[in-house]
């Protein structure tokens, strides 16, 4: 039975989107299942963003947030390559229950007619 994840990468902002990319296509491949070889999980690129506190004397990581659906039996050799990878400073999976992966949207106006309250605005 596949379930939903979640995925924070946080980069090593010295590398380049397309090497970025290049990382996350050899991590993906690890979590393609039999029946869904092909699946393409949802990716979003938040770029360069200041760490909270400094990581191995870094100020800024590269963040990307991917979604995606693959049996959990995959994820221990999905896990190891992200550690053994010296591009990838920070990283953290996550359970997704109960919904299946949607893209994240990051500030910006909002798509409903509601205010922070839920209250619907005029």
């Amino acid at each position: 039975m596949t379930r939903h994840y979640e995925v924070v990468y946080i980069f090593d902002s010295a590398l380049e989107e397309a090497q970025v990319n290049e990382h996350l296509e050899r991590f993906h491949a690890l979590i393609a299942t039999p029946d869904k070889p092909d699946q393409v999980p949802t990716v979003n690129h938040w770029g360069k963003r200041t760490l909270a506190y400094p990581i191995g004397r870094k100020d800024v990581g590269y963040y990307v947030v991917t979604q995606f659906e693959t049996e959990p039996t995959l994820l221990p050799e999905f896990e190891r390559a992200i550690k053994l990878n010296e591009g990838v400073i920070r990283h953290l999976v996550v359970l997704n229950e109960g919904e299946a992966p949607r893209s994240v949207r990051v500030g910006g106006d909002r798509d409903d007619d509601s205010d922070d309250n839920g209250e619907e605005r005029e």
